[in-house]
């Protein structure tokens, strides 16, 4: 089984992919039956083989975001919060900002991409321009020292390519001598690198052959040995490659993307690579949805909403504002001085905040408290460390001193100076330093008999030392005193053996007790410190508590600033093309439309906190602003992505399963067969209604006669919006299986075709052509007039748009936009046409939106309806009701043909109609070619001012040339649109038609008795009506499904 059988709708988690997936699923079950039947007809064959072609290669369609975001907005960080994983290269290169890079999910564990490189041709142009850049007009070189120069830019690349080339050698070398100086460079041009790495880490490592910029690498460990510093600094001094990259596409198994999301990374910044510019101008025109990223501390303040869907942003788009279509995500907000913050919004009184900064207040109370504590354990410690000494060197000198009783000998008392005086005679008792260890090797021993002692204490004085300084010189003099006090007790009483005994025993209980008061204020200093540790931590979850919640604040306020700056904004345009339209009538207290209703989606993102917290980056720290994942504003992103994609998912996984319970119906009726009809009255509908000849009849061998069925991609085995094709695409491969072979056709005595589908054919095409005429009529009469309008205010505004161009920008700036033709930091070929642009932007967009094929659609059903009366009207009295049967049935798969057709229509006009919106700026930039060129030509002393009047006379003599001549080149394309939806629509029809015959054909066609055939009958009846229970119980899930969300 293909597929899974369920018993109910309630044991179904329904999904787009997973009803897409089932589907796949089912039609490839009815392939395997329909595989063991013998068809009546050739025709059969081909509207069958063609419907499961289509159906297999059927998938969830893809939703393409782009986005946009000037260089350190941190689109790359954001991505990668995204993907949950590190594949967007955030640093080290330009190539990372210049090129193009889309980001496709695929089931793959792996992560793939290819890396394309520029062609020849467009290294040649862009060589061109960038020694254009490295030498002034007077032959010498440019500085080149400041990146952000253009000369700067130029040299960067060029050296990073041509390591060995020095600055004064490209003086004097062309672009052929600088391509002919490594055959290598020559021959990546125009090719695709492969990578595939099981994981981010050695990803990250293949792609940066490819994109890493050699001059700009942080400096790598040194190697162990000289031979592997010079290979490395000799591959470091080689060819870098990232200033040829095309573009790069890359394929991951992201859960963020598995919906169908495509990530397209758009530069930056203008590159001087027209090929690179081109690209990212593509697919700005075939986007879904656009994303547009600004640093929190500057989306709001710098009115970045405004500056980024600005005016000529929103004409260009010539549609009413989509709710999906943009979307703005503000990045950044871990970047955040809650000093600033609370005044600035006014939140002091807050309750939270107040609990939180209540916290703060109590841990740092604690923490003054704890301090002091661990203060007294350290003074502590350090009293009784003195002791200690003290009583240690007190109890050697009276182990010493009985020794010497015990001998015999003389003992000179060492801790004080009276102690010798009084006594010069053994049997008296002095303290000794611990400096003054002289003595008798039986005089150590007796001292070793304390070694464990001394040790143990010794290890605690050492423990201690690092956090204790005792000051020797007081401890000496604190001792010298202590000594004469000792003296003065000891000198009372005489000195024996007996005495010194009881005294050692005394000073070793001294130290017992000291030994424990200091493990004591040990354990008392440690104990503080693990609370003051402890308070640390929490005092800095509290920060981070402050820190989010005025990061939150900011976030909620920047959203509804940006929310309401976005609604002035598109007011403004909406006010100024009312104005345009009819200044007479324009009252600007009138709104067009509901203003309130526009609720632009803003997300408020920390990526770096979100890394931090998931672990995504190792030895990062912690997290300086958020606790909570969800806080950071990457999770609901990441729901958006596919909150972007639900509708059009859903709408293909219905679309599909219509489309497939459609073509098992069809099945089911031509296999069950329509009962016992005469062979004559079946033969008076086939002679009046069938288009070809019988014939071709027994198995068919799909293998053989239709290799294009075996060459089709098997959909189960990958994921499901990679089968997805196109809808237009699709439509244009289904020509593939059109009868081709006109010769069998059946004709009447004129010569003419006959049957069902020539007919419907006939009608089709005329009601097609009555359309595309009504298309350009339309067109002429919605369009032309605001066209020479919009004409005229351009070129009425473009000389003194011009001047003030030039006027607002360095001459080195200017010089580089000429060079390039208009399109660099700014495009002037956009602003010049944004005067047209504007004029007709309404009409343009109310024109799309209406429903243009709407009488064609009416028109064709009339047709079918027409000709199935006829049918009905041509049928034996007999077969009557059984031929109002199974019209009914074909109406039903005409009209859900014909909804399809439609469908694939009307998308092929939305991307016809949105790419012919963007051909007015491209236009104007050719006409406008040679005065670009004129101007460059100016050299020498003087030569800027020159260049401005230059292209300033060429302008003032050809701009009405130039906006007319975009009027008509517009116009012109709308028509030929028309033209080719006509085509399309003449295509595709003739398969409706055929579709209607095929189904009408069960009528007169008949099914073979044949035991094997029978038996095949009788399987695929029984895989159909499994079929079609499941198919509905699948609806009811969705049913569910949508009704849950």
């Amino acid at each position: 089984m293909l597929y899974q059988l369920y018993d109910s709708a309630d044991n179904i988690s329904y999904t787009p992919e997973a009803a897409l997936q089932a589907g796949l699923g089912m039609v490839k079950t009815l392939k395997a039956g329909i595989y063991k039947l013998e068809l009546g007809s050739k025709l059969r064959k081909d509207v069958w083989l063609r419907e499961i072609d289509n159906l297999l290669s059927q998938g969830a369609p893809t939703t393409m975001i782009a986005v946009c975001g000037a260089t350190g907005a941190g689109k790359s960080s954001i991505l990668n919060a995204l993907l949950d994983d590190n594949i967007v290269p955030t640093s080290g290169m330009r190539a990372c900002t210049a090129v193009v890079t889309e980001i496709a999910y695929h089931a793959a564990p792996t992560i793939n991409a290819d890396v394309s490189f520029l062609s020849e041709a467009e290294w040649r142009a862009e060589l061109a321009v960038l020694l254009d850049d490295l030498v002034d007009g007077d032959g010498n070189l440019k500085r080149t020292t400041d990146l952000r120069s253009d000369s700067g830019v130029a040299w960067h690349k060029v050296h990073a390519v041509y390591p060995s080339i020095a600055q004064d050698q490209l003086i004097h070398l062309t672009v052929d001598q600088i391509l002919a100086r490594d055959k290598n460079i020559a021959n990546v041009l125009g090719t695709t690198k492969k990578i595939s790495a099981k994981n981010s880490m050695i990803f990250a490592q293949e792609i940066a052959k490819y994109i890493d910029s050699k001059d700009q690498k942080r400096g790598s460990k040194k190697d162990k040995t000289k031979d592997k510093n010079n290979e490395t600094k000799k591959k470091d001094n080689g060819p870098a490659l990232w200033p040829l990259i095309r573009q790069v596409n890359v394929r991951c198994n992201a859960q963020a993307l598995s919906t169908g999301a495509i990530l397209v990374d758009l530069p930056g910044v203008a590159d001087a690579n027209a090929a690179r510019n081109s690209i990212a101008k593509d697919y700005m025109k075939k986007c879904d949805c656009i994303w547009i990223l600004a640093p929190i501390t500057r989306a709001v303040d710098d009115k970045t909403a405004r500056d980024l869907l600005g005016e000529a942003f929103k004409l260009q788009l010539m549609s009413t504002y989509d709710a999906h279509t943009i979307t703005f995500i503000a990045s950044k907000c871990d970047d955040i001085s809650c000093s600033e913050v609370i005044p600035a919004l006014g939140v002091e009184d807050d309750p939270e905040l107040e609990e939180i900064e209540g916290r703060i207040e109590q841990y740092k109370e604690e923490t003054a408290d704890l301090k002091e504590k661990k203060t007294d354990a350290e003074s502590s410690m350090k009293a009784i460390d003195k002791q200690l000494k003290e009583v240690r060197a007190f109890l050697a000198e009276c182990e010493q001193h009985k020794t010497a009783l015990e001998n015999g000998e003389i003992f000179a008392p060492q801790l004080t100076t009276t102690a010798h005086k009084k006594f010069q005679s053994a049997g008296k008792k002095r303290k000794n330093t611990r400096r003054g260890k002289s003595g008798s090797p039986k005089r150590h021993k007796s001292f070793g008999d304390d070694d464990d002692d001394d040790f143990e204490i010794d290890d605690i004085d050492d423990d201690i030392s690092d956090d204790i300084h005792v000051d020797d010189s007081d401890e000496e003099e604190e001792d010298d005193s202590d000594g004469e006090e000792d003296t003065k007790d000891e000198s009372e009483e005489e000195v024996t053996v007996e005495v010194l005994q009881d005294k050692i025993s005394d000073a070793k209980e001294a130290i017992k007790d000291r030994r424990e008061q200091l493990n004591n204020a040990r354990k008392a200093r440690k104990d503080a410190v693990d609370a003051l540790s402890n308070l640390k931590k929490k005092e800095t979850k509290a920060q981070r508590d402050k820190n989010a919640f005025c990061s939150l604040k900011r976030s909620e306020f920047s959203r509804d600033v940006l929310k309401e700056d976005f609604r002035v904004g598109l007011k403004d345009l909406d006010d100024a093309a009312a104005e345009e339209r009819n200044p007479d009538s324009f009252d600007p207290t009138q709104s067009l439309r509901n203003y309130d209703e526009i609720d632009l989606p803003v997300f408020t993102c920390s990526s770096r906190d979100y890394v931090r917290i998931t672990g995504q980056v190792k030895g990062d720290g912690d997290p300086s602003c958020f606790s909570n994942v969800e806080d950071t504003g990457i999770p609901s992103l990441r729901q958006w992505c596919h909150q972007l994609t639900i509708s059009s998912r859903s709408r293909a996984a219905k679309q599909f399963h219509a489309h497939l319970k459609t073509f098992a119906n069809s099945v089911r009726v031509y296999v069950g067969g329509i009962g016992d009809v005469t062979i004559a009255d079946r033969e008076s509908l086939r002679e009046k209604w069938e288009s070809t000849p019988q014939g071709g009849e027994g198995m068919y061998d799909i293998n053989e006669d239709m290799p294009y069925w075996r060459s089709s991609p098997d959909p189960m085995s990958a994921h499901p919006f990679q089968a997805f094709r196109g809808i237009m695409s699709r439509a244009l491969d289904a020509r593939l299986f059109s009868m081709n072979n006109q010769s069998s056709l059946k004709v009447d005595a004129r010569g003419e075709p006959i049957g069902v589908t020539p007919r419907l054919v006939k009608e089709f095409g005329a009601h097609v052509e009555k359309s595309v005429s009504d298309l350009q009529d339309l067109f002429r009469d919605g369009l032309e007039d605001k066209c020479q309008v919009g004409a005229a205010n351009a070129a009425e505004g473009a000389v003194q748009h011009v001047d003030e161009f030039a006027g607002s920008m360095h001459w080195a700036t200017y010089r580089a936009t000429l060079r390039r033709h208009g399109s660099w930091r700014r495009d002037l070929n956009v602003e010049l046409v944004t005067p047209f642009t504007r004029n007709i932007a309404s009409s343009w967009s109310m024109l799309f939106e209406s429903d243009l094929f709407a009488s064609l659609s009416d028109a064709i059903m009339t047709c079918i309806n027409k000709l199935i009366t006829d049918v009905e009207a041509s049928a034996a009295a007999g077969l009557k009701d059984r031929v109002h049967a199974q019209s009914s049935v074909s109406q039903e798969e005409a009209r859900h043909a014909l909804g399809q057709t439609m469908e694939v229509v009307k998308e092929a006009l939305g991307k016809e109609q949105k790419e012919i919106s963007r051909c007015l700026a491209p236009h104007v930039q050719n006409e406008l070619t040679n005065g670009y060129n004129l101007a460059l030509e100016e050299r020498g002393t003087g030569s800027v001012a020159r260049q401005k009047a230059v292209f300033h006379n060429y302008v003032d003599g050809h701009k009405h040339d130039v906006f007319d001549g975009g009027a008509e080149v517009l116009m012109g394309r709308l028509s030929t649109a028309a033209e080719t939806i006509g085509k399309a629509l003449n295509e595709s029809l003739r398969e409706v038609a055929e579709k209607i015959e095929v189904s009408l054909a069960v009528l007169w066609e008949g099914t073979q008795d044949a035991p094997g055939q029978v038996r095949a009958r009788s399987q695929i009846i029984q895989s159909v009506s499994e079929l079609l229970d499941q198919l509905i119980m699948w609806s009811k899930a969705a049913e569910k499904a949508s009704t849950a969300s």
